[in-house]
């Protein structure tokens, strides 16, 4: 299980290197899940958008001050984009990687759970 980010989806603004990384990583779950398919070991990644933690407080400030926009300007913005308007909590994301972990997850490989919001849980398999 890992946990990327819905910007290693479709990248996004002033954070090129965090999803270089989080693309890196859906890159390497699919590998995984391949070279693992049949040995009962399943490969599946989280992809939360924006979480109400400290980093996305920094990563706010910073692109406030690339921008030259006030920070609650950038946190509203940036929650405007959500489905549900607010940021994912972490709760919500613990509680999609608990979905890979059930049994009715066991035949999910490669896949991608997309969470932006409690009313936004989009299962992104794969192929």
């Amino acid at each position: 299980m890992n946990v990327a980010s819905v910007v290693g989806l479709k990248g996004a603004r002033y954070i090129a290197s965090y999803a270089a990384s989080k693309h890196a990583l859906l890159g390497m779950t699919r590998c995984l899940a391949e070279e693992l398919a049949g040995t009962g070991v399943t490969v599946n990644s989280v992809c939360p958008g924006y979480v109400d933690t400290p980093m996305t407080t920094r990563n706010i400030g910073r692109i406030a001050e690339a921008t030259g926009r006030d920070a609650a300007a950038v946190r509203q913005g940036l929650e405007e984009m959500q489905p549900s308007g607010r940021f994912v909590s972490p709760g919500e994301v613990a509680r999609a990687v608990l979905s890979f972990l059930s049994e009715a997850a066991d035949s999910l490989q490669g896949s991608e759970l997309i969470v932006r919001s409690g009313s936004d849980v989009v299962p992104q398999a794969r192929p």
